[in-house]
């Protein structure tokens, strides 16, 4: 399984990003997709999942502003997010969940200026 993450960059805050997560297969083959995100001396966490049948979870700090969804067609998962803050620059990594196991792709940095 190999995951390609891009759409990173700098925004001021208060801008918008989509990151984008293509999957080496159909993304609907996998039990769900997360993108997690790693800011510098802080541990990962997870910011947005969605399963293979649509339903979405949303960290708290990010709910309302980010919207995690996919498109089989292109095999691709989006991290939609609005109104970007400085605590949201960060490294932010795909993940595919499949029977108990993921699987990670390398990260796009995402970096808010204020």
């Amino acid at each position: 399984v190999q995951l390609q993450a891009s759409g990173g960059g700098l925004v001021q805050a208060g801008g918008s990003l989509r990151l984008s997560c293509v999957a080496s297969g159909t993304i609907f083959s996998f039990n769900g997709m997360v993108w997690y995100r790693q800011a510098p001396g802080k541990e990962r966490e997870l910011v947005a999942d969605i399963t293979s049948s649509g339903s979405t979870f949303y960290v708290d700090s990010v709910a309302g502003r980010f919207t995690i969804s996919g498109d089989n067609a292109k095999n691709t998962v989006y991290l939609q997010m609005n109104n970007l803050k400085p605590e949201d620059t960060a490294i932010y990594h795909c993940a595919a969940r499949r029977n108990g196991l993921v699987y990670w792709g390398q990260g796009t940095l995402v970096t808010v200026s204020s």
